[in-house]
């Protein structure tokens, strides 16, 4: 088992961060302001990022897989190519999120808001997307075998 590493207090502002190819994986950012973080190609596997404010960060080819992103708001973030696999999105804010490419293959999604998202050409094989928002979102290529689309708004 992993130990797990807070970088800093309680909801640490870093804001405007550049963490880009960083390993910081197992790192708990729960709560962390980091609003337009550039974090792409970095190692987050096992993160915890529950609360967490990620609007228009950049997580472009980031391996997240198995993450907690429970409750966090990644509106407008740049996730594309990202490696979402096993991650906790429940709650998650993702409007407008640029998810193009994205591995989410058996990602929770559940209720989530993916208005306006583009999810062109992602996986999500055996995703729960249960009750998610998907309108205007875009799916085109996205590979949902086995999803759990129970409830989707469209």
């Amino acid at each position: 088992m992993r130990s797990q590493t807070r970088l800093s207090g309680i909801a640490p502002d870093l804001t405007g961060v550049h963490l880009s190819a960083a390993h910081l994986i197992g790192v708990d950012l729960s709560g962390a302001d980091l609003r337009r973080a550039k974090l792409s190609r970095t190692k987050l596997s096992e993160a915890k990022f529950g609360g967490a404010d990620l609007r228009e960060a950049d997580l472009s080819a980031a391996n997240l897989s198995e993450a907690n992103l429970s409750g966090a708001n990644l509106s407008l973030a740049n996730l594309s190519r990202a490696d979402l696999r096993e991650a906790d999105l429940c709650g998650a804010h993702l409007e407008g999120a640029d998810l193009r490419e994205a591995n989410l293959d058996g990602v929770h999604l559940g209720g989530v808001n993916l208005n306006g998202a583009a999810l062109s050409d992602a996986g999500l094989m055996n995703a729960n997307l249960s009750g998610a928002d998907l309108s205007g979102a875009d799916l085109s290529g996205a590979n949902l075998s086995g999803a759990n689309q129970d409830g989707v708004i469209r």
